[in-house]
């Protein structure tokens, strides 16, 4: 409603996109770090909206978010005109992550989304959510970043309507559990759940522990936007942080399978035995609902230092224990651990085997997963991104997907196709590669 009220012509709208982009992308938090932030991006106008009035100066108009369907193609090509571009030097921009969600009214062949598909096979940016395998409609679901996403049905239950609550909630917290120590401590499948059912518990009281903190912080005014923010659940409920879930994650299931059952998450038993695990956490995790009255969830959280960080505990602690990387580290490199129950590293470059392993057990988490397609350089077109995608999304029950593709930047020629230890135009060492005549222990340098 803005871009029309406003009079913003395409190129207004694109530079203040590009200034919106480059603003989240600045260092403002620690350790050198972009704020982590996410975007939902509706192809059409949202369920929840499209027949309200839209506010303009805080007046309702007579027009409704249905009429405004060209603006939203205005503001969508131009955001992914900035994507596409990247920085000066060819960078992707890495912030904000763009969810789109796919349902059955999704429009394949819309031309505003031609860039985004383009910017899908070049960089890999986006999130798809898929709502056509999905029991989930788009108004029941919020995604909060690139894994994180809410069943706002749970909502339902909290009084004050599921609109008004809808964008008032997140979560209170994330525990990822160390899988690989369970397993390898574990003697027989009893103890195993045994010793995950401590832990959770354990989980369970931190978070409970940390909810009351937060809420006794907000009600004493340190965290003065939220207490405003959130003044409508409290007004409600009694509390203000009573719509957000406890999050509770795993890492290593590759690793603790192999420690316990000396099988991977390639194998039958292997994706039973995980498959048999989550449904064990998702009933711990409704208990908790039931004796706590809080919301609870399972997510595949992505750990990304964890699973370093977890392994070198581990490998001092356990030194026979199995890591993701055990052939390197015998060779002095770092340990590390599978992500969440992600199949091994460099498993298959089959995107639909990956998708084929993995179908069932992505779609047990309550709180949000993602299942990154590996390819080993970036699709020719975006038509061929356009193509994959479809195809997944309507014969698998995946919930949440990203195209990953390799590519490199030189600090002179910018993006490269595939990855390279040297730049193929100036003969450059690209960063964090492998040299000609020395390996190192790191991963080969990739943006995605």
């Amino acid at each position: 409603p803005f871009v029309r009220y406003d009079h913003l012509t395409f190129k207004e709208t694109k530079q203040q996109i590009q200034e919106f982009v480059y603003n989240m992308n600045q260092t403002m938090r620690t350790g050198g770090q972009s704020p982590f932030s996410n975007i939902t991006l509706d192809i059409l106008p949202h369920p929840l909206l499209k027949d309200k009035h839209v506010i303009i100066g805080g007046e309702e108009k007579d027009e409704r978010y249905s009429e405004f369907q060209d603006e939203m193609d205005l503001i969508n090509k131009a955001f992914w005109e900035v994507m596409l571009e990247g920085d000066g030097n060819g960078r992707p921009f890495t912030f904000p992550i763009p969810t789109i969600n796919i349902d059955k009214e999704f429009q394949w062949g819309k031309d505003s989304n031609e860039t985004m598909w383009e910017a899908t096979a070049k960089y890999g940016i986006p999130y798809f959510a898929n709502y056509i395998n999905s029991d989930l409609k788009l108004e029941d679901a919020r995604s909060m970043c690139c894994r994180l996403k809410l069943d706002v049905r749970e909502l339902k239950n909290k009084g004050g309507g599921l609109f008004g609550a809808n964008p008032l909630t997140g979560s209170i917290g994330v525990i990822t559990i160390n899988m690989p120590r369970v397993g390898y401590v574990s003697k027989n499948e009893e103890e195993f759940f045994g010793k995950l059912s401590e832990i959770m518990d354990a989980a369970r009281d931190a978070l409970e522990e940390k909810r009351k903190t937060v809420e006794k912080f907000t009600e004493q005014g340190l965290y003065p936007y939220s207490k405003v923010y959130l003044d409508l659940i409290k007004q409600t409920t009694g509390r203000y942080w009573d719509n957000h879930f406890s999050t509770i994650g795993l890492i290593g299931m590759n690793e603790a399978l192999i420690n316990f059952l000396r099988e991977n998450l390639t194998t039958k038993q292997g994706i039973d035995f995980t498959i048999k695990t989550l449904n064990f956490m998702r009933d711990k995790l409704e208990k908790y609902q039931e004796e706590t009255g809080h919301m609870y969830n399972l997510e595949a959280t992505p750990a990304e230092s964890t699973a370093y960080s977890l392994a070198l505990k581990d490998k001092k602690k356990y030194p026979d224990i199995i890591v993701a990387n055990e052939d390197d580290v015998e060779g002095g490199a770092e340990p590390y651990y599978t992500n969440s129950t992600q199949l091994p590293v460099d498993y298959t470059d089959d995107p639909f085997e990956a998708a084929e392993k993995q179908e069932e057990i992505q779609s047990l988490y309550t709180g949000g997963t993602v299942l990154h397609f590996f390819l080993g350089e970036a699709l020719d077109s975006g038509d061929e991104a356009k193509l994959f995608v479809r195809k997944v999304i309507n014969n698998y029950k995946i919930p949440y997907i990203t195209i990953t593709p390799t590519f490199s930047i030189c600090t002179r020629h910018g993006y490269i196709r595939g990855k390279h230890d040297y730049c193929p135009y100036c003969d450059e060492e690209l960063a964090g590669g492998k040299g000609k005549k020395e390996n190192v222990n790191k991963p080969d340098f990739f943006l995605s």
